[in-house]
């Protein structure tokens, strides 16, 4: 008898009558199955004072959730930890389907329900936990109720998609339009907001993060978002709902036990209807801002979508405002692409200046070329004296290390015995069967045990063999990596990916005043933009090796 049915029994005689939970749920928020929601808790109520040895304890409920699983229902949760708290004896709910529809689940929370002494009766479905063969009845039921959950969220995906079909809108109001009973009708105040960004954008050629910063500064306040950003205006651009358009099924549910969304990429057909609603936007406006988008993709094509995707980003920092400069590619008159370096509070909120709220915000501090930060790198492996024939020493012996790392000293000799013994041991296992000391089961259950063994102990022989081989070949394996090592630093050249991995960071007081601290070494180069300019664009210097490594 395990601890919790000795628990369970001391309860008992301590206080005969049960304490005893009920759990109720409905499935939505409206008003008929709130009406419904009340009348369980009431009848649960009014059931358990009926039961002479019952108790009330508590009624658990979660109101608008779905059965089909447990994790966002509070209530339910709150419940199972009570349970296994010792807190109450018994569960009672109205059916399997109110319980979970999920069969995993059910039989799951049941059986660790019952390891606790705590049982769970159905009302409907006439089950009691406790019963022999209630699991049996269980699987049977909640299979079932899983079954209809199923058809449940087919015929409403079905019916969904058919009303789509139609032009109802399922979705919530936007900037510029409100939603209401499926149909959009467009919001004056969000329309102008919508019409502003997109003349700005076309035909003013600014940015996202330029448009963020006006708007913030003109005062206009965020409309259905919390704050104005990038992606707010991004995703307005790209949105072809201001044109008239209407995209339904952007998200999908592929999992109806778990309700979670995701991005539909062509797994379910989109539901597409043009000329749907009253455009905010021209189309020829709509189709020229997503051209201008598409066409500075371009520019960037290939670079990762993430803060890290050049080499010196998070590296470059403001000495006046301490914040990050941010790459950005901008055009030359010729028409010819360049990266820049801009301070991000400079790029978010223009110069210096006092914002209506009060606050000090933007920042003076000017622009570097990517360019410019390069030849500072190469001009400071210019100055430095790399000893060559130290770094590969210094290589030499970490790699000579890490082949001699963690050699077994495991015995061969020894290793042969307890290969020959455990195989005595298999062999013996015939007589042992034979002669009935041993059935059938666990001779099979040894024999895979032995061979197991030996199956481990002859690997652990073959990779010292071996090892012990490289051992043996050590000299000559050494001077040939050695060789490629010389090839390697003589051949080399630095590149903007090689200086990112050096560079600690690099801080951009003025165009005068530039300092640059490298990994790993306790020492401070500074430069201004001029002297980086001195040196060409032609001229290529190779700066074989970190200089760390020769210290």
């Amino acid at each position: 008898m395990n601890k919790y049915e000795i628990m369970n029994q001391q309860r008992h005689f301590v206080d005969k009558k049960k304490r005893v939970a009920a759990y109720c749920r409905v499935s939505t928020d409206n008003e008929d199955q709130a009406n419904s929601f009340e009348s369980q808790q009431r009848y649960f109520r009014e059931f358990i004072q009926r039961n002479p040895d019952w108790e009330l304890y508590g009624i658990f409920a979660d109101e608008g959730l779905s059965g089909t699983n447990t994790k966002k229902r509070k209530e339910f949760n709150k419940m199972i930890t009570c349970a296994k708290n010792g807190e109450f004896d018994l569960i009672i709910t109205k059916e399997i389907s109110r319980f979970a529809r999920n069969t995993l689940d059910s039989i799951y929370y049941t059986r660790e329900l019952k390891r606790y002494g705590v049982g769970v009766i159905f009302m409907n479905d006439g089950i009691n936990t406790l019963d022999g063969d209630a699991e049996l009845r269980l699987s049977i039921m909640s299979s079932i109720a899983q079954e209809e959950s199923r058809k449940t969220s087919e015929r409403v995906k079905w019916g969904q998609k058919r009303q789509m079909e139609q032009g109802v809108v399922f979705g919530r109001s936007m900037i510029g339009y409100d939603v209401r009973d499926g149909k959009m009708y467009i919001n004056e105040e969000g329309a102008k907001i919508v019409k502003l960004v997109f003349h700005k954008f076309v035909n003013e050629g600014k940015g996202c993060h330029t448009i963020c910063r006006e708007l913030r500064e003109e005062g206009i306040a965020p409309m259905r978002v919390k704050e104005w950003t990038n992606t707010v205006i991004l995703r307005m651009i790209r949105n072809e709902k201001y044109c008239g358009d209407l995209v339904q099924k952007k998200t999908y549910t592929p999992d109806y036990l778990s309700h979670e969304k995701k991005y539909n990429k062509g797994q379910e057909e989109f539901v597409i209807i043009k000329d749907h609603h009253e455009p905010i936007i021209s189309r020829e406006i709509f189709e020229e801002a997503n051209r201008i988008l598409d066409s500075r993709a371009l520019s960037q094509e290939g670079k990762a979508k993430h803060s890290n995707r050049y080499p010196f980003s998070g590296k470059i920092k403001c000495g006046q405002c301490g914040k990050s400069y941010v790459a950005r590619y901008k055009k030359r008159k010729d028409g010819t692409v360049y990266k820049a370096w801009n301070c991000f509070e400079s790029h978010k909120n223009g110069k210096a200046h006092i914002d209506k709220a009060g606050n000090a915000v933007g920042c003076n501090n000017r622009s570097i070329n990517n360019e410019d930060a390069l030849n500072i790198m190469k001009m400071i492996f210019k100055y430095m004296n790399i000893n060559q024939e130290q770094v590969v020493e210094n290589l030499m012996k970490s790699i000579t290390d890490i082949i001699l790392l963690d050699i077994p000293q495991a015995d061969i000799d020894a290793l042969d015995e307890k290969i020959e013994d455990t195989k005595k041991r298999r062999t013996g296992l015939i007589e042992l069967f034979t002669g009935g000391d041993i059935d059938k089961e666990e001779f099979v259950h040894l024999r895979e045990k032995y061979d197991c063994e030996i199956e481990k102990l002859n690997s652990m022989k073959q990779s010292i063999d071996e090892q012990q081989i490289m051992v043996e070949k050590h000299h000559e394996l050494t001077q040939d990596i050695k060789k490629n090592i010389i090839e390697i630093i003589n051949s080399m050249e630095a590149n903007e990916e090689f200086y990112s991995q050096i560079l600690d960071r690099m801080v951009i007081h003025d165009r005068q005043n530039i300092d640059v601290y490298l990994k790993m070494i306790p020492q401070k180069w500074s430069f201004t933009i001029e002297k980086a300019k001195k040196l060409t664009k032609t001229e290529k210097t190779a700066f074989p090796i970190l200089p760390c490594l020769c210290l």
